[in-house]
């Protein structure tokens, strides 16, 4: 009762006026000076009208010396009772510790969206570069980036990427959402995002009536898949990339790129048709073939 309490103080204080609030995790090898956290913080200070969005960011620890780290440069951090797993050093794509922090960051997201706000989640190495909240759709449960996108924001054979998701707190999401975690019984060993490729076509999806929306990366960007035109990128993703050395070493260099861009006059912005120079040690990988599950969930067995 009282980690709701200190919980529910904290998105109270740190949403905005329709009950949303920006939610990203982070753990002690992502806070260290000078890593991912510092980077992530600067880009809501360089970026375009993003600074005053810091006063909607909550902040999930999971260690003290993390949540101290997170509590000298920021002012909502809630630090997550973690009875086990060690959340701390870094951790590697789809690691038992990074599949038991996935899952329990899942699990917490969905008790957000149960005490009625929306969140949008985002993952620390993303950089918000302009206020991404109207260029979501108005209809749509849940919104989600993408690591390659095919130009059809409903089509459900698109690569998304778990990393920023937006959903509003309704009946059909606080369902969803528990749908999407009680499914990783049927793929044991797989993360958030690849049992939602897994299940994002099950008719019960359909039935409940939620309505799925995948994000452009004209807008939603990443190294993945770089957003192209700097007049219309909200954000730029650290996808398609392996080790904080070479994350750290590809941001440090974007916001370099952004600044520069915002130094041009607006006439020089529309003309000059700047361009980003990375990535450089991270990169694109191949689009994978087959983004359709072979197998999903078989329809009689519903999760409780």
């Amino acid at each position: 009762a009282e980690t709701n309490r200190r919980l529910e103080n904290i998105l109270r204080n740190a949403s905005m006026k329709d009950k949303t609030v920006i939610i990203t995790t982070l753990n002690d090898a992502w806070a260290e000076p000078g890593s991912i956290f510092d980077l992530f913080l600067e880009s809501f200070r360089v970026g375009n009208q993003t600074q005053r969005l810091l006063n909607h960011l909550v902040v999930i620890t999971y260690d003290p010396k993390t949540h101290a780290r997170c509590l000298a440069r920021h002012n909502f951090c809630y630090q997550v009772d973690t009875k086990e797993g060690n959340f701390t050093g870094e951790m590697f794509y789809m690691s038992p510790n990074y599949l038991q922090l996935i899952w329990g960051r899942a699990k917490f997201l969905g008790s957000v969206l149960e005490m009625g706000y929306n969140f949008l989640f985002t993952d620390t190495d993303i950089m918000w570069l302009r206020d991404p909240f109207g260029l979501f759709y108005e209809d749509a449960d849940f919104q989600i980036a993408c690591d390659f996108f095919n130009g059809n924001s409903s089509d459900i054979s698109n690569f998304p990427n778990g990393g920023f998701k937006y959903m509003r707190s309704n009946e059909r999401t606080i369902w969803f959402i528990k749908f999407w975690i009680n499914a990783r019984i049927y793929f044991p060993g797989f993360g958030e995002q690849a049992v939602f490729n897994m299940v994002k076509l099950h008719p019960l999806i359909a039935h409940m009536k939620v309505k799925i929306r995948f994000l452009s990366t004209k807008y939603f960007g990443g190294f993945c898949e770089p957003s192209k035109d700097l007049n219309q990128v909200s954000t730029m993703h650290a996808n398609c990339c392996i080790g904080i050395e070479n994350k750290v070493n590809d941001l440090k260099i974007l916001l370099e790129d952004w600044k520069r861009y915002m130094a041009l006059s607006d006439n020089d912005r529309q003309h000059l048709n700047f361009s980003w120079t990375v990535p450089q040690r991270c990169g694109p990988t191949p689009i994978p073939v087959d983004p359709i599950p072979v197998d999903p969930i078989p329809v009689q067995k519903e999760p409780q």
